[in-house]
């Protein structure tokens, strides 16, 4: 594994241009639950109960409660050492550096990345579906606010700003994201099973143009197919020695 991570170091110091893509992975250390593994919330709670528009439309209320424990859950949740190191990795290469983030938990924020494009929403975003307003709100609310009404026009029909299955992705966004996975020297993919499309198509674009694509996971996933390297551990570890070595490299 070192001698891999040493690998992607020499590569990647050299790069003008660095594409990163997250998943749920990147923030299991951090106390927040992920989707797919043995543990994973889609093995306890059903995703037509709680993340698609028919359940909100069935049961709005329902919907809000799961989302507000969600919250409640990842406002106590603080960036781990792995996304300590990506915000390093943005310092080190400005305007050339993207973060594409399946993640809707807030965490690369709070370490300080700021090319985010979150593919999927931000759970601490309200969106009004009366006035159209999307709006931050990291309230947590007893039963009996929800949904909560918008601050704008204070309607109550309101949404957490994320996507939901059976929902598209703004084509902006996606446009946006294959642009950078299309033009980047390097892709790096940390965290997702690559289970979901488009996102996973991702790395696969990059493999297309010729990027070199190195994976970093807890388990080998379905994108591991198309990467150059593959890096198997935990994330808020080797993701440290990379930008060490990629610091120790340009220095």
């Amino acid at each position: 594994m070192i001698e891999r991570i040493k690998k992607a170091a020499d590569i990647i110091k050299n790069a003008k241009r660095i594409t990163v893509l997250t998943g749920a992975g990147i923030s299991k250390a951090s106390g927040i639950p992920t989707f797919r593994d043995k543990n994973g919330l889609w093995r306890k709670y059903s995703i037509e109960e709680f993340a698609t528009p028919q359940a909100f439309k069935e049961n709005p209320k329902k919907v809000w409660q799961w989302y507000n424990q969600r919250k409640k859950l990842i406002k106590q949740a603080k960036p781990n050492k792995a996304h300590y190191a990506l915000a390093e990795l943005e310092e080190l290469f400005k305007d050339g550096f993207a973060l594409i983030t399946q993640n809707i938990d807030n965490l690369h924020r709070l370490a300080s990345n700021r090319r985010i494009y979150e593919l999927h929403g931000n759970i601490f975003q309200t969106k009004c579906l009366v006035c159209d307003k999307v709006y931050l709100d990291e309230d947590v609310y007893e039963d009996e606010q929800l949904p909560p009404a918008c601050r704008y026009c204070k309607s109550k029909k309101t949404r957490p700003n994320v996507v939901w299955f059976g929902e598209s992705l703004d084509t902006s966004m996606i446009k946006k994201a294959m642009g950078l996975a299309a033009t980047c020297d390097v892709f790096i993919s940390i965290g997702t099973s690559g289970a979901v499309m488009p996102v996973a198509k991702l790395p696969q674009i990059a493999q297309y143009m010729g990027r070199y694509v190195v994976e970093f996971n807890a388990d080998y996933s379905t994108i591991s197919m198309f990467a150059d390297d593959v890096i198997i551990g935990k994330a808020e570890e080797t993701l440290p020695l990379l930008v060490s070595l990629i610091k120790r490299g340009r220095g």
